[in-house]
Order: C-alpha cells, then structure tokens, then sequence
C-alpha cells in the first residue's frame, strides 16, 4: 500500500466511524419520539483493485471501509401485527363503547330505571283499587303512568342521541381516513424520489408508517410494499392507496337525513360502490349503526342501538297489551250528571304512525280510569285488581322487561370482554415490534463509545502516516550534511 493510499482508507475509517456516531447520537435523540424506528450504519469492507496484466505478483491490501447505507431496523411483519391488531382494537373499542352507553340508557338496576317505575305503577293500581271512591289515589296511578310511558319515551329519545353521535364520529373517521391517506401519497412521492437519489428516506418511512397505522386503525386497511419504496393501501381488497394516487372514501346518506334505523354504508366516492372495511372504528360503527335485523334472522344480529331501540317498542306495545286487555272489560265513572262511563276503552293509546315508545299515551284525567266490571256496583275493583297483578307471570311486562335488559347486558359484557382480548393483543404486537425497533440507550450510548474509539484509530493512523510522509518528504538527503 502506498503511503497516499493509507491516507485515503485512513479518511474512509475516519468518515464511517463520523457516520456512526451521527446515528447513534439521532438514535439517542429520538429514543422517545413516538413512532421512530431505531437506525443502524450499514458498512462493508473495500476490496484491493484488480490486479492487471503489468501489476506484477505483489498482493495489494483493501483500500478501507465503505459506508452503504443507514439502515431502518423496521420489520414488515411486526408492522402488519400491529395493523391488524389495532384493526381488531378500534372496531372493538366502538362496539364496547356503543353497547356501554346502551346499558346506561337502561338505568337498571336503580330507583331511575323501568323496573322500579313498573312495581310503582301496579302499587298505584292496588292503591286505587283500595279507595275506589277517593280521586287521590287515581292521581297517583296516572302520576305513576306517566313515569312510566316518560321514561320509556326518554330511553329511545337518548337512543336516538346516541345514533347520531356514533354516526357522527363514523363521518369524522372516514375524513380522517381520507387525509390521512392523502399524506401516504404525498410521502410515497417523496420517498420513491429521495431512493431514486440515493438518499434516506427513514425518517420519511417511519412518519407515513404512523399514517399507515392510522388507516388501519380506522378502516382496517392493508398494506403492501412496493419496490421503489412506495406503499400501496387496501381496504376490503380495493386500492385506497395507489403510488400517489388516492380513491376517497364517504358514508351514504347525509348526517342531517339519516334517522334510527337508516341503513348507512361506506362508499367508495367516485363510484358509489360499496367498500368494505376489514375491522377498525369504521367497521365497528357500521355495526352498530345499522338497522334491527327483521325476522326470522338471529335476535342480536342487527345493529346494537336500532336493535335497542326496537326492544323499547316492543316493550310499550306489550305493557299496553296486556294493561288494555284487561281494562277494556271495565266500565268507566259515571259522568258529573250520573249517566254510566263508558266500557271497552283502552287504558293506554298510541298517537300517530311513529315509534310505539314515543308514542305511547296515557289516559288524561282520572275519568279514563276503570277500576270496576261493567254492571258491576260503584265499589267494584275487580278490573284494577286484576291490572295490579300483571306484573307477576311468565308473559307479563316485569319478564319482558327484564329479559330486554338480560339481552342487552349480556351484549354489552361480552362486547367489553372482546375489547380487553383486543387492546391486550395491540399491546403484545406494540411490545413484539418495540423490542426490535425502539431504541435502547445502553446499546446506544456503548455504539457511540465504539464508534468515537474508531474515530481516534483512523485518525492516529492518518497522523502516523502524515509523519511518515514528512520524514519521506523533508527529510530524506539530509544525512552527511
């Protein structure tokens, strides 16, 4: 080797080990920034030059180190682990959260709830059977009535709330799907340009990484690796992502127009085609958005609020059942002139065409109370006593009531027990990929002595050979003088 040629591998180990501490010292930098993906110097050795035709037998050393690359110690497969994990979490997470705030509508068990309201209202009618000629106690039954009927209306009423705040957020997550994949385009053009160039892209690659999460997150969307460096993103196996084309994503129907029950899907925008979403917080709203499943399919298998929301009817069309089909062989009071009520009435009516629960009424006054048998005497209470003991049997409004609330607890303990499987499996794969991609300090802080070390090697060699030249070139011929 010559001597100039040791100056230059000395320059080389001098510029690699410079390299080295560069990334360690970003490495250590961004040990706690969320998303960064640990980076490593990528160096191999050069070889000697070819030995030519007039080169003679002289073997010649290698000529140092050469820095290739900076390497991203990511890994495709713990990165799709954590997509499809955080898929399975934002859908569970919606589901758990909508069936949640479901059995808080119910308010059971509690002095609020429908329940303690029923066991009022058959007291009520007890307590008027008791004192059949007193209008107080008929007071209190149409007090305890209307408790009932409101907190049925309520109920459905806070269901309906709740449908369009879930729908609402169902808009929000397809806009922010929509962006996001909007900037994975934007990056894919920067990063297959900066490889093209021979740059790094890292850092570039770990931000549209965070975007890439945030899709799947979202709308359970895939992605494949292309080899410009680019990324393709798929959602239910169409390109929403394509180099740095986007295909946009919208929910049917309008936030304003949509109501209880309406069937709301994801769209592709430019086509109007349905796109299916493979999990995340999409898919999961879509599930509970959408409309009760009609029969004869599998009680449960529609969407959570619609469903609930149709208990609540059947419940106010099954309690005035049972209360009118009692209360219609009853007989009214008499009128303020004596003349005898009416008979066949019903206790509760229903106004209008819309929901049974918001529609429900009860009667008036106390004048459309029958507490007596047609042609029965004025003391008789046969019909109230007779009301005042529906709520105890097989088919009675207490077991349709408790067998809703059953249901619906049920749904939502299983829908919390899938949400804890599915954040713990998130946090297993955040787990799995941060011990390979996070940065350990240690390690970090001991590359960075290895590499400063190196840098002191290279550059007493490049001083011992720089006084070899000195003495080559100053000194030889000087002896004897």
């Amino acid at each position: 080797m010559s001597t100039f040629g040791a100056l230059n591998t000395a320059y080389r180990g001098l510029t690699a080990a410079q390299q080295g501490m560069n990334v360690a010292g970003q490495n250590i930098a961004n040990a706690a920034t969320e998303g960064y993906t640990r980076q490593r110097v990528e160096q191999s050795s050069l070889a000697a030059p070819a030995r030519g035709l007039f080169s003679g037998g002289a073997l010649q050393p290698g000529q140092g180190v050469s820095v290739d690359a900076i390497a991203r110690l990511g890994n495709t497969f713990l990165d799709g682990s954590v997509r499809s994990a955080g898929a399975q979490a934002g859908y569970a997470n919606v589901r758990s959260s909508a069936l949640q705030g479901i059995e808080g509508v119910l308010q059971e068990p509690g002095d609020n709830g429908i329940s303690t309201s029923l066991q009022q209202f058959w007291s009520a009618w007890q307590g008027a059977a008791n004192q059949p000629a007193e209008d107080g106690p008929k007071g209190l039954l149409l007090n305890a009535t209307n408790s009932v009927t409101d907190k049925i209306s309520s109920a459905y009423q806070t269901l309906q709330g709740q449908w369009s705040g879930v729908r609402a957020q169902a808009a929000d997550a397809v806009d922010a799907v929509n962006a996001a994949a909007t900037q994975v385009a934007a990056y894919n053009a920067t990063i297959r340009s900066t490889v093209a160039a021979g740059g790094s892209a890292n850092e570039l690659i770990d931000a549209r990484a965070k975007l890439t999460e945030t899709i799947s997150r979202l709308a359970g969307g895939t992605v494949r690796e292309q080899a410009d460096g680019t990324v393709e993103v798929h959602v239910g196996g169409n390109a929403l992502v394509m180099g740095t084309s986007v295909r946009a994503l919208e929910l049917s129907g309008s936030q304003a127009g949509d109501a209880l029950g309406s069937t709301v899907q994801l769209l592709w925008k430019d086509t109007k085609s349905a796109a299916a979403p493979d999990g995340g917080e999409i898919a999961g709203a879509l599930s509970v958005l959408a409309p009760a499943a009609t029969a004869p399919s599998t009680p449960g298998s529609g969407g959570a609020i619609a469903e609930a929301a149709e208990s609540f009817n059947n419940f106010a069309t099954a309690l005035a059942k049972s209360v009118n089909d009692v209360h219609k062989n009853g007989q009214l009071p008499n009128d303020a002139l004596g003349n005898p009520g009416a008979t066949g009435q019903d206790f509760f009516t229903f106004s209008g065409t819309g929901p049974a629960a918001l529609s429900i009424k009860s009667p008036a006054t106390t004048g459309g109370i029958a507490l007596k048998t047609s042609g029965q005497g004025a003391l008789d209470t046969s019909i109230a006593d007779k009301i005042s003991q529906l709520g105890t049997g097989a088919g009675s409004p207490d077991k349709v009531w408790s067998g809703i609330v059953t249901g619906i607890g049920v749904q939502s303990r299983g829908a919390q027990q899938h949400e804890a499987l599915s954040s713990a499996a998130r946090a297993s794969a955040l787990t799995s990929r941060a011990s390979q991609a996070s940065v350990s300090l240690d390690e970090e802080n001991v590359n960075l002595l290895t590499n400063q070390h190196a840098y002191q090697a290279a550059a007493r060699v490049m001083t011992a050979v720089d006084e070899a030249l000195d003495v080559l070139i100053n000194r030889t011929g000087l002896v004897g003088r």
